[in-house]
């Protein structure tokens, strides 16, 4: 009895009960903690020490990492049941939760030996040896020859399509919740020629932009890590000019499951289906999509936020 007592009270706690949340989704090192809290490392480790000694939570140390996660098998029944019970729809918890996912997909690029070998000049496209050219040639297709516009890069990653994109707009923004992938993108566009172009650490479920500011957004190969992609579609929407234009570049439907593991993939793709539903709870109108064949089909989804007058005019 005292054992369980012990482990009730280590649990309630809200910063607690939400290392338990997020240890249910996979292990997770202090850092990665901090970073998704938001809280210092000192007061975390408390929680962990807690939590490990009560038996909720399992403490594996890995070379110089410590990894926390829920125990298995009948050890972690009763962590498993406190996380049951918690409540799907909490704010707070769903906001944990995208972030994790973002770490999560963030750990999963650090790792990847394409990443290690080529620094800057990886990207998620070559990494799963898709036809980044033909995707570059149909985006640089949708954008008129002139520079126009303010260009908002969400996800920009090592910067790739605002350095594409530059020669064709007026000014581009990139947002990443990497530092990582900033400081890259911060190198490439160090080059003559890109300094309209910068970037700034962003959350893309809470841009620090104000509304309308942005005449084109685009979110390439974003989507399948969101663990919200229809909220990452409607924030982006949020800060579109009107009159302005989305343009969504991800993966069609597929079935490589084994990319969830892989390189973090949250979704196999999206249907013309999915993304119009997005799009049309966002607010914006739906265009003809653009097809890239390939070993992963990739589209080219546009949109386009209509005012209330030219959605009159139309009708008109």
């Amino acid at each position: 009895m005292e054992h369980l007592l012990s482990s009730l009270r280590a649990a309630a706690e809200p910063t607690r009960l939400r290392l338990l949340a997020l240890a249910s989704r996979g292990a997770f090192c202090v850092m990665e903690f901090t970073e998704i809290l938001g809280q210092s490392q000192p007061r975390l480790s408390r929680h962990l020490k807690l939590l490990c000694d009560c038996g909720l939570l399992d403490r594996v140390r890995e070379g110089a990492n410590v990894w926390f996660a829920l125990p298995t098998g009948e050890d972690g029944a009763l962590a498993r049941e406190l996380v049951a019970r918690l409540p799907g729809n909490d704010p707070v918890l769903e906001a944990d939760r995208r972030q994790a996912a973002r770490v999560q997909a963030e750990r999963a690029r650090i790792a990847s030996e394409s990443f290690r070998q080529k620094g800057a000049d990886w990207d998620e496209m070559r990494a799963l040896e898709l036809n980044a050219q033909a995707v570059e040639d149909a985006l640089l297709s949708l954008f008129p020859i002139g520079p126009e516009g303010r260009l908002l890069d969400i996800g920009t990653g090592t910067g790739r399509v605002l350095e594409l994109l530059a020669p064709r707009v007026r000014q581009g923004l990139g947002v990443d919740a990497s530092k990582a992938m900033l400081a890259l993108a911060r190198a490439r566009l160090s080059a003559p020629g890109l300094a309209h172009c910068a970037v700034r650490q962003a959350d893309m479920y809470r841009l620090p932009l104000a509304d309308r500011s942005f005449d084109t957004v685009v979110l390439q190969m974003v989507l399948h890590h969101a663990e919200d992609p229809a909220g990452a579609v409607q924030e982006a929407t949020r800060v579109l000019a009107p009159n302005g234009r989305l343009l969504v570049i991800d993966l069609a439907e597929h079935d490589r499951t084994d990319l969830t593991g892989k390189l973090a993939h949250r979704w196999p793709g999206f249907s013309d289906a999915n993304i119009n539903r997005m799009f049309t709870s966002a607010g914006v109108e739906w265009r003809d999509p653009v097809a890239i064949p390939g070993s992963l089909p990739i589209r080219i989804w546009p949109a386009v936020r209509v005012t209330a007058a030219a959605t009159h005019e139309l009708a008109l």
